[in-house]
């Protein structure tokens, strides 16, 4: 009797263990996930491995000799500071009269991304209030103030009376995600004060506009206008729908395709960098010959620096140096939880707008831009983003909700460069989370979506666009 007890307890053990083995054979195994091939280099073969505070100034590494050289001086004048006319440094004078900054790294400090001031009163930080009126040119763009033009000069060479200055404050608004964490996120309210030269028109439009990032403008625009005009009809789905904006090149006197800028209104980096220097810093070139001031300012009683005030020469290193900035490569492209987040970018249709990969054209000006492999996350295109992200101000094609989608090659960086996590058009989100959480309209389902997310989800999703 003990002996057929005891054959019994083994029998039974040994269908138990039989029974656990067949369990165990039965879990899933979650199968890793792998990168693409040579996906941690963004920029093709304009990609540099640097992930310091320099990781934005180093040029596309297969510049010609002599485009190295055009580079070097094109960054020499970008860092180096203007100053008023008449000066002994000749090439760098014609400041203003009236300006936002005195060099473009102000702005763009180590090629980087400005920020709101920190303060009432802090000036040259990379974020400018653009004026316009409703209604329009022959050429499509916008009306601006007839006293105090298109943007809000808050400074002025010595003798001249400041334009204006403004102050924000914000409002809190709340969001709270599926797992309970309540995000809290600031809406700016804009006061311009100050005026110096009467009151704004009625009516006027304010549109905030931070200074983005300096790197891949050239890789960018390599890429060909039929691959971006591609993209309207890729993403033409699930409430998603890119808009081109077509703008006014001053040069050909044409309309073009609207490549940079927040809301896609400059065709080139040639007339973006133009635009920069009249309206940021004073500085007239050839695109732009005529200084902004208002009406009862006398120019001819304030000395320039030229006319133009930047060569041709000078302006197309400037040029080559903003076209040829590399994009740093990604980090922790193998790591799962940041391939999970990958997946879950791309599950909660981010990656709709954010275009992952794409490829420039064979007849850039740059050969060493030509024919690579990007990967930018973006479609260059117009979008609704929403009535909370409006600034109600149309520009050429696009109306007050729309804005170009965002590159985010380089967003893991910015603090690491410029130490702080500002983005979007105004730098209102403090963080990506942030970011994502403002997204409306076209981008609502995907802000839904990520609101659900668990919290490993979301941060793997996190994870993931903090490695780009």
């Amino acid at each position: 009797m003990k002996f057929l007890y005891k054959l019994f307890l083994v029998l039974f053990s040994l269908q138990l263990i039989s029974c656990e083995d067949d369990d165990y054979q039965n879990i899933p195994v979650e199968q890793p996930l792998a990168a693409e091939e040579r996906e941690e280099y963004s920029g093709g073969e304009a990609t540099v491995f640097n992930a310091t505070q320099e990781a934005f100034g180093f040029f596309a590494s297969k510049l010609t000799q002599e485009e190295q050289t055009a580079f070097g001086i094109g960054n020499s004048f970008f860092r180096q500071s203007w100053v008023s006319a008449p000066a002994s440094t000749t090439a760098r004078d014609g400041l203003g009269p009236f300006f936002n900054a005195n060099a473009c790294a102000s702005c763009h400090f180590k090629d980087g991304r400005g920020r709101p001031p920190a303060f009432d009163g802090e000036l040259g930080r990379g974020l400018l209030l653009r004026f316009s009126l409703p209604g329009s040119h022959a050429n499509g763009s916008s009306f601006s103030d007839p006293i105090y033009g298109g943007q809000l000069q808050d400074n002025a060479i010595l003798g001249q009376t400041i334009k204006g200055k403004y102050n924000i404050t914000y409002q809190i608004l709340t969001e709270t995600l599926a797992d309970g964490t309540v995000i809290e996120l600031q809406k700016p309210i804009y006061q311009i004060n100050n005026l110096g030269y009467g009151a704004l028109a009625g009516g006027i439009l304010v549109s905030p506009r931070i200074a983005n990032q300096m790197i891949g403008l050239g890789l960018l625009e390599a890429v060909s206008e039929s691959t971006i005009l591609g993209f309207i009809a890729a993403n033409n789905s699930n409430g998603i729908s890119g808009k081109a904006n077509y703008v006014y090149d001053v040069e050909s006197n044409s309309q073009k395709l609207g490549r940079f800028g927040w809301k896609a209104n400059q065709p080139s980096i040639r007339q973006q960098v133009a635009g920069a220097f009249l309206g940021d810093m004073g500085i007239t070139t050839s695109i732009f010959p005529n200084e902004n001031a208002p009406p009862s300012v006398d120019l001819s009683t304030i000395p320039n620096g030229g006319s133009p005030e930047i060569s041709n020469s000078n302006l197309d290193k400037i040029v080559l140096y903003s076209s040829s900035l590399a994009v740093p490569a990604r980090r922790n492209v193998s790591d799962q939880n940041v391939l999970k987040g990958k997946k879950i970018f791309n599950d909660i249709q981010c990656a709709s707008c954010h275009i992952p990969k794409m490829q420039t054209g064979n007849t850039y000006s740059i050969a060493a831009l030509r024919n690579q492999i990007i990967r930018p996350y973006t479609d260059m295109l117009l979008h609704d983003m929403g009535n909370e992200l409006s600034d109600n101000a149309p520009d050429f094609l696009a109306n007050g909700n729309e804005w170009r989608t965002q590159p985010l090659w380089g967003i893991g960086l910015i603090n690491t460069v410029n130490g702080h996590t500002n983005l979007l058009h105004d730098g209102r989100a403090r963080n990506v989370t942030e970011a994502i959480l403002w997204h409306g309209g076209e981008a609502q389902n995907s802000k839904l979506k990520f609101k659900q997310l668990s919290t490993k989800d979301r941060n793997d999703l996190l994870s993931f666009i903090n490695s780009l």
